[in-house]
């Protein structure tokens, strides 16, 4: 009787915790933290103190979870119109706007004091920039001013691999934000192609999305020449030094499969192609990642 009790009580407040979970957008607060990982072990000649590892990965992942929950609160009317996200907690009624940026609120104090008290103060002053430049200026003003949303909102999304770096040296190098600059330059083709999928909603939420404003075949072009810029990127960590050939041999043959998706997305005729170039651009990004991370622990595949 008493078992038959506990799980009655039980599951409501596992649900609950669930729709808190969902709110901190688990999924990409993961990719953004493992990048931020992979920038603090660039930035270490040998092996990351396992202090800064934790605190900063704490610190800098907290803090992306309260700009995804604040996220969550201001777009929570956009959110209930598209069918992607109208299943969310807030639209669903399931977590009041009280609570959810009480909730988020909580997160960002306790990521930034972890930094500010146990990491470095450039790292916490750097990840509140990034927090509020996602929370607010893209959320509030980008999003729904301009079409370019992506491209000038993605500086935030970029910064992990800067931040992952700073919590190791306590300052901001060449190197920092030559990843910086890949992700900024792979936000937009990884944006739009999930864009060009659902057109329809973004277009019923009023979010002047690239595909609404300027129609599919633009924003597939789009993609296709950000697909070509990113892999010529992606070859700036190699030219500069900073990784060798095996980094190299993953550069071009991830960047070579991002273009083929995106060929596909322009000029073939299988609606499924968007979601599978957005599915694509996310283990893109992973993979690419874990070059940089390996090849950073291997020497040189070619003699001195």
């Amino acid at each position: 009787m008493l078992t038959k009790e506990l799980d009655t009580i039980s599951e409501p407040m596992l649900a609950r915790w669930r729709d808190y979970y969902a709110l901190t957008k688990p999924g990409v607060v993961k990719l953004l933290v493992f990048t931020a990982i992979v920038g603090m072990f660039l930035a270490a000649p040998g092996m990351v103190p396992w202090e800064t590892l934790l605190f900063a990965s704490l610190g800098i992942g907290l803090s992306a979870a309260s700009g995804a929950a604040v996220n969550h609160v201001l777009d929570q009317r956009l959110d209930a119109k598209m069918a992607r996200t109208r299943d969310r907690p807030l639209p669903m009624g399931r977590i009041s706007e009280k609570d959810a940026l009480a909730f988020a609120i909580s997160l960002g104090v306790v990521g930034i004091a972890i930094l500010v008290l146990l990491v470095n103060l450039l790292t916490a002053a750097l990840t509140f920039m990034s927090l509020i430049g996602y929370a607010v200026v893209y959320t509030v003003y980008l999003k729904r001013a301009t079409p370019q949303n992506i491209v000038i909102g993605g500086a935030a999304g970029a910064s992990p691999p800067v931040l992952g770096w700073t919590a190791v040296t306590n300052e901001v190098s060449g190197y920092a934000l030559l990843l910086f600059l890949i992700i900024f330059t792979w936000t937009p083709p990884h944006f739009w192609a999930l864009a060009v999928a659902r057109k329809d909603d973004y277009a019923k939420a009023g979010v002047p999305m690239l595909p609404v404003t300027h129609g599919p075949e633009v924003t597939k072009s789009f993609v296709l020449y950000y697909s070509i810029l990113l892999l010529i990127v992606s070859l700036l960590p190699y030219l500069t030094g900073m990784t060798g050939v095996l980094y190299l041999f993953g550069a071009v043959l991830l960047g070579a499969g991002f273009i083929y998706y995106a060929i596909q997305l322009k000029y073939g005729h299988d609606e499924s192609v968007a979601m599978k170039a957005f599915a694509y651009s996310i283990s893109y990004l992973m993979a690419l990642f874990s070059f940089l991370l390996v090849d950073h622990y291997i020497p040189s595949l070619w003699p001195e």
